[in-house]
C-alpha cells in the first residue's frame, strides 16, 4: 500500500500552495477586555492570513496619492490643515433613531487584517496612512464572545463604510447592512446553515438577546459574525482594536513588514487576499512530501472511529466535530498537523483532479452564497465515491456519497505545507 501511494503521489505539484488561494494565516490573538469585569471570557482576536474584513468611531481614508500626504478621517475629527477632506470619505453618522445606511460606493479589496493591543490612536494612523501602497482603510472592533453558546469571533464595524470591504454579493445588499445597522448580528453562513442559527431567529449574547438579520460570510478566516458599532458596546467588544487596510497594487508579504515596524509590540497581521509574485508552477513533490500508507491508514481508522458523533459547531473532538474540526482531529492521530479551518485546509498541499483523488485526500466544496469563492465544507475521501463528513447540526459524523452541487476540489495532504498554513 505504500508503494502504491507513493508511486502515484510523485507526479503532483506545485511544492507551495498557491499564495493566491485563500486565506494563508488566521490569527488567535487574545487580550484581556476593558469593557466589563463579568465578561472574563470576552477575548478580542485576530484573524491574521487568515483573514475581518467585514458609528461614531471609524475611519475612512478612500484613495491615497503617493505625493499629496493621506488625510486622517478619525472619531475625534484631527485633521491635517489646510485640505479637507473630500465629502465621499467622511463617514456617515448613525443612531439607534436614524439607522440608515449610505449606498454602496467603490468596493475596497481587503489585503491586511491588523489588531493592536488597545485602540489605535490618530498618530499611528497617520503613519500608517503614509506607507506607500496603501489605498484605503477602516476601522473595526474585534472580540470572541459568546453567542447562542458558541464562541464567535466578532467584529464591530460601521455599515455605511464597512460593506465596501466585504465580497461584491454581500456589500450590495442594503437590507442587509440597514439590520446590522438597526441592532441585528450578521453571521456566516457556516454558523447560520451549518451551526443552526437560523434567520430571524433571537439568539443570546453577552449584552441580552441578539437578532439573527442575515446571512454574510466576509471572508476574513474566522470571523463569523458582524455587529454595528454601537452594538458592539453592549457586547463589551474592545474599541477600535482592529483596522483592515486595502492595498491591492503593494505585494502584501512586504507591506506587512514595514507595517510590523510601525505598529506597537504585540500587534498581529493577517493577510487577506494576498498581492504576490505567482507561485512557481510544475514543481514536483518527492515521494517523501506525503503521508505514508501507514499514516493515512491510521486517520482514517482515527476519523471511521467518530461514526455517529454529533455536529457540534466549532466543535474540534474528541466527542463532537464540525466538518473542519474532524479533519484536523483524525490527521493528528497520525502525527499530522493540519490547520483549523476549511480555507486554511484547502492550501495544506497540491489540488489534484476528482479523477486521481485516493483515500486520506480532502474534498471541498463552494455552498456560501453570500461569497461564492469561499470555501465552506470539507470531507475525508473514502475511496469507491464514498466520503466520511461531519455536515452540519443535527447531524452526526457519517459516510456518504460524494456529491457535485458546488464542488470546489481535492486537496492532497503535504504535511511540510500543512505545517506551516496559518
Amino acid at each position: 500500500m505504500t508503494t502504491q501511494n507513493d508511486n502515484l503521489r510523485r507526479a503532483v505539484g506545485p511544492a507551495d500552495p498557491p499564495h493566491a488561494s485563500g486565506i494563508r494565516q488566521d490569527l488567535a490573538f487574545l487580550v484581556t477586555s476593558r469593557r466589563r469585569r463579568d465578561l472574563g471570557r470576552l477575548i478580542p482576536f485576530i484573524v491574521v492570513t487568515l483573514v475581518a474584513v467585514l458609528t461614531a468611531d471609524v475611519l475612512l481614508l478612500g484613495e491615497f496619492q503617493s505625493s499629496p500626504e493621506p488625510e486622517v478621517k478619525t472619531a475625534q475629527s484631527v485633521r491635517r490643515k489646510p485640505a479637507a477632506p473630500p465629502k465621499e470619505n467622511l463617514v456617515a453618522q448613525t443612531s439607534p433613531q436614524d439607522p440608515g445606511v449610505r449606498p454602496l460606493g467603490r468596493l475596497h479589496k481587503p489585503n491586511l487584517f491588523v489588531v493592536t493591543k488597545k485602540p489605535f490612536t490618530t498618530p499611528l494612523l497617520g503613519k500608517v496612512a503614509k506607507v506607500r501602497g496603501i489605498r484605503a482603510l477602516e476601522l473595526a472592533d474585534a472580540a470572541s464572545v459568546m453567542i447562542d453558546g458558541k464562541r464567535v469571533q466578532t467584529l464591530g464595524v460601521d455599515p455605511s463604510t464597512f460593506r465596501a470591504y466585504t465580497p461584491k454579493v454581500t456589500a450590495a445588499s442594503d437590507g442587509l447592512w440597514t439590520n446590522v445597522a438597526r441592532g441585528d448580528v450578521a453571521v456566516s453562513f457556516v454558523l447560520g446553515n451549518d451551526g443552526g442559527l437560523t434567520l430571524h431567529r433571537q439568539v443570546s449574547g453577552p449584552g441580552g438577546p441578539l437578532r439573527v438579520g442575515a446571512y454574510a460570510t466576509t471572508g476574513f478566516g474566522a470571523v463569523d459574525a458582524v455587529v454595528s458599532k454601537q452594538t458592539a458596546r453592549t457586547l463589551g467588544l474592545p474599541h477600535d482594536n482592529a483596522l483592515i487596510v486595502s492595498a491591492p497594487k503593494a505585494n502584501s508579504a512586504s507591506l506587512r513588514k514595514k507595517l510590523m515596524g510601525i505598529l506597537p509590540k504585540g500587534t498581529q497581521i493577517a493577510e487577506i487576499n494576498p498581492v504576490g509574485p505567482p507561485p512557481v508552477q510544475n514543481l514536483v513533490y518527492q515521494g517523501n512530501s506525503f503521508m505514508s500508507g501507514e499514516q493515512i491508514t491510521v486517520a482514517l481508522k482515527a476519523a471511521l472511529s467518530k461514526l455517529g458523533r454529533p455536529y457540534v459547531w466549532g466543535a474540534e473532538g474528541p466527542e463532537t466535530f464540525d466538518c473542519s474540526g474532524l479533519v484536523q482531529w483524525a490527521y493528528a492521530q497520525a502525527g499530522i498537523r493540519v490547520p483549523r479551518v476549511t480555507h486554511q485546509q484547502w492550501v495544506a498541499g497540491p489540488q489534484i483532479p476528482y479523477a486521481q483523488a485516493q483515500p486520506g485526500d480532502l474534498i471541498f466544496w463552494r455552498h456560501d452564497p453570500t461569497n461564492p469563492g469561499y470555501i465552506s465544507h470539507v470531507a475525508i475521501y473514502l475511496g469507491d465515491g464514498k466520503m466520511l463528513q461531519a455536515p452540519r447540526t443535527g447531524d452526526v459524523v457519517k459516510i456518504s456519497p460524494v456529491g457535485m452541487r458546488n464542488f470546489a476540489g481535492v486537496v492532497r495532504i503535504a504535511p511540510s505545507v500543512a505545517a506551516r498554513v496559518r
